[in-house]
């Protein structure tokens, strides 16, 4: 194994594992309202991005950056992440960390679908297989809550468009981070500051101790983000489409097993369709990059 592959794993590792890992985090401060919550993460998130940026020394990217067309499209990204992060916090509060998890499970085969909608790429048949597993897997969930699993859903779609939407922008993830919280900071530090003024404010003057946690809120959001990117950068797709399942996997064993939140027979039966879905979803990617790189091989012996 190379030093460069090691150091991919190792940050692809590291940044699924802190994802995996943030309903811990937002438990530990259930105290704080969702929308407080969501308020700090973008608060402490862009001094964060603007130090990873400083140590980069990459300010003249910043700068291109600030064209018309792509604050346009950080702005919508910026809405939906934003979106995204605010109904997590919410869904953690509200013991329901197992529905938010499917919403990750389902979250690739959101993009695939997406992908065949708005930039023209073509489904293959077992991508449509698995799409349909997925489809029957939430109807089942659907069937036993009465209702359709609208935290799932809205956090696979908002987190799906994100990733449509930085698509179109050819900006580093750091940078872009920078611009969306930068974006999203007065509107943050305003209502922050209106809330300090109110009987449930009082954030580091009410005692808990557990409040000293809430700056992490940004080296939390940015870090995974800036591993994600180093990852991506070193190991093929297919890898890091199947690392990108350990997120939702160990929240899923966060929900199950350290908060007790109910698992029944249906259940069951609803995530398994979804993991059966996902099975054939990465065996068909990984058989797809294998020929990819077989044809690749003979094209250069050929020459």
């Amino acid at each position: 194994m190379t030093s460069e592959l090691r150091l991919g794993l190792t940050c692809g590792f590291g940044a699924y594992l802190i994802w995996g890992g943030l309903p811990l985090y937002f438990r530990l401060l259930d105290h704080v309202g969702p929308i407080e919550m969501l308020a700090h993460r973008i608060l402490w998130g862009l001094p964060t991005a603007l130090i990873f940026i400083a140590i980069a020394r990459r300010w003249r990217d910043l700068r291109g950056a600030l064209t018309p067309r792509r604050m346009l499209y950080l702005s919508i990204s910026a809405g939906l992440i934003a979106t995204n992060w605010l109904l997590y916090i919410w869904a953690v509060s509200a013991e329901r960390v197992t529905e938010a998890s499917l919403g990750y499970f389902i979250n690739p085969l959101v993009s695939v679908l997406l992908g065949m909608i708005f930039f023209s790429e073509t489904l293959r048949r077992a991508q449509w297989i698995a799409i349909a597993i997925a489809s029957c897997g939430v109807a089942v969930l659907t069937w036993e809550l009465g209702r359709l699993p609208w935290v799932s859903l809205v956090l696979c779609f908002s987190f799906a468009a994100y990733g449509a939407v930085r698509k179109t922008v050819s900006v580093d993830s750091r940078i872009g981070f920078a611009i969306e919280t930068a974006l999203l900071f007065p509107v943050a530090f305003i209502w922050l500051t209106w809330f300090q003024q109110t009987p449930e404010g009082g954030w580091l003057g009410d005692g808990i101790a557990l409040d000293w946690l809430i700056p992490l809120a940004g080296p939390i959001t940015a870090v995974p983000l800036i591993l994600f990117a180093l990852a991506a950068k070193r190991l093929k797709l297919a890898t890091i489409g199947m690392m990108q399942y350990l997120t939702p996997t160990l929240q899923f064993l966060i929900a199950v097993a350290i908060f007790r939140e109910p698992f029944g027979p249906v259940d069951a039966v609803a995530f398994g369709l979804i993991w059966t879905a996902l099975l054939v979803f990465t065996l068909d990617s990984v058989l797809r990059e294998r020929k990819s790189r077989r044809l690749a091989r003979a094209a250069r012996l050929a020459e």
